[in-house]
């Protein structure tokens, strides 16, 4: 007779049916760090952050806010996607839409502006669309689960590498600095008085505390190697390919970010050399955002893209 359950001829049990880990990770990490945000903005005097004007619960909640539009929509938008498929009724899958279409508002010039962090009516759009796409992912219990671990040793390592560039900006988000914590202290900068910085307000420290878009492109690296794992569950392949796409635009706008805040507070501060590498927080024409396009591609067509529907490899 023919079995339903366990294994039969070597072949392993078939896919999960709860919410992914992967989403449930990527939930996480940004829980977590909005938090720390909210702890830390609550806590510390405006002066001692950068770019925002109130304190107490109420500028916590603020910067917690605007987190929420960068990077939590970008990473909300990823999460859809992969769930979109697997929703298990029509008005489920059109509030995945409107998810997808609130958090795409962050792509709007000036939603965000890095200039001034502070909290606006406007932010409430974004934050709206994350509040869905966390819905709709609890909407998945049950669902089916198809996962790929090609190229699983790749994202360990690439996490490896992310862990050992956060300590100044893991430490920022908590509020304090490395000075004073063994060998971390001498590795990096952080609380050192670099008031000489153009462009910086007076007195500012290496790392200022608080929010670093370094630490946004690592968790938007996180949450494309994450998501990476499900492409396999998506069963369409325009929209598999449109996702792929996606995720790997998400990991190289991570990595430049991630390039662009490392090199300034760590070898640009130590005076090591006046070229500092491109911004890309907003899109532009440039090399910087040349290097993202070429980077995402190359992620695309030797990687993310090359995913297969249903390739289970727990079935040889």
């Amino acid at each position: 007779m023919p079995q339903t359950s366990g294994t039969l001829h070597g072949i392993a049990p078939g896919p999960n049916r709860s919410i992914a880990r992967e989403l449930l990770a990527v939930w996480l990490l940004f829980a977590v760090t909005a938090g720390l945000i909210f702890i830390t903005y609550a806590r510390l005097p405006a002066r001692e952050l950068y770019n925002v004007t109130g304190s107490g619960l109420a500028g916590g909640a603020s910067r917690a806010l605007v987190f929420l539009n960068f990077p939590t929509a970008l990473a909300a938008i990823g999460v859809v996607a992969i769930a979109y498929e697997r929703l298990p009724s029509r008005a489920w899958r059109g509030a995945a839409i409107a998810a997808v279409v609130l958090c795409a508002a962050i792509f709007w010039p000036g939603i965000v502006n890095q200039g001034d962090l502070d909290a606006r009516p406007v932010n409430a759009i974004c934050a709206i669309g994350v509040a869905l796409a966390a819905a709709v992912t609890w909407a998945l219990r049950g669902a089916d689960w198809q996962r790929s671990r090609r190229g699983d040793r790749l994202r360990v390592g690439i996490g490896v590498v992310l862990l050992l560039l956060s300590p100044p900006w893991i430490a920022a988000e908590l509020g304090f600095f490395l000075n004073r914590v063994p060998l971390l202290g001498r590795i990096f900068l952080s609380g050192q008085f670099r008031p000489e910085q153009p462009g910086l307000p007076p007195f500012a420290p290496a790392v200022h505390h608080g929010d670093h878009h370094g630490l946004s492109g690592v968790l938007l690296i996180l949450t494309a190697l994450l998501l990476s794992r499900l492409l396999p569950s998506i069963g369409r392949a325009g929209l598999r390919l449109a996702t792929a796409a996606y995720l790997a635009l998400l990991l190289a706008y991570g990595a430049g970010n991630i390039a662009n805040d490392f090199w300034l507070e760590q070898v640009g501060k130590r005076d090591w050399t006046t070229w500092l590498a491109p911004s890309v927080l907003e899109p532009h024409v440039g090399w910087g955002w040349a290097a993202v396009i070429v980077e995402a591609l190359v992620v695309w067509t030797a990687w993310f893209g090359r995913e297969p529907a249903g390739a289970d490899p727990a079935r040889p």
